[in-house]
């Protein structure tokens, strides 16, 4: 992680072979990120989020990452939220890279890169163009409750479990 505290100050201090490659994918992203999204540096990448101002609901009290920018050690990574929260977009994202001829090297949200040529930028402009603020909260909020439900639904199979475990040791005794 780095510890500056403005992208131009990232940018500068990463080396040459990825500071032009940040800087032109971080046009990229300006262009055609939505408005309502803010620029700034979290978590030692170039971060675009919706600001605690708007919606201070999150779940770890920071403000809501929908696309991040990071030089890592031995690649960089373009974390695409909508893409890990909604399938349909990684269904998208993944039919991108296929007509392009590009190998996706992604994990839940991170896309591995090491240069811009592994990249579908029109495609990836495009996903991140569609999805504005008012859409990314609706899909975030709709996670939050499913996953509030799983969450009960789980802890109530775990409570019923122990109930018949304890029912059956006292019957047992």
């Amino acid at each position: 992680m780095s510890d500056v505290h403005t992208v131009e100050d990232y940018i500068a201090g990463l080396p040459d072979d990825r500071g032009p490659m940040i800087s032109k994918l971080r046009t990229l992203l300006k262009r055609r990120m939505p408005a309502g999204y803010h620029e700034s540096m979290m978590w030692g990448a170039i971060t675009y989020s919706i600001p605690l101002a708007r919606f201070p609901d999150t779940y770890n009290g920071q403000p809501l990452c929908y696309v991040a920018l990071a030089s890592q050690k031995g690649y960089c990574s373009l974390y695409l939220m909508s893409a890990y929260g909604n399938p349909a977009e990684r269904r998208e994202l993944e039919a991108a890279f296929r007509k392009a001829g590009k190998k996706l090297d992604m994990g839940k949200s991170c896309v591995r890169f090491r240069s811009l040529e592994d990249l579908p930028l029109d495609a990836i402009g495009d996903l991140i163009e569609k999805v504005p603020p008012e859409k990314y909260l609706a899909w975030y909020e709709k996670a939050k409750k499913t996953n509030a439900a799983e969450t009960a639904k789980r802890k109530a199979g775990k409570a019923a479990k122990t109930k018949a475990a304890a029912a059956r040791k006292k019957e047992s005794s």
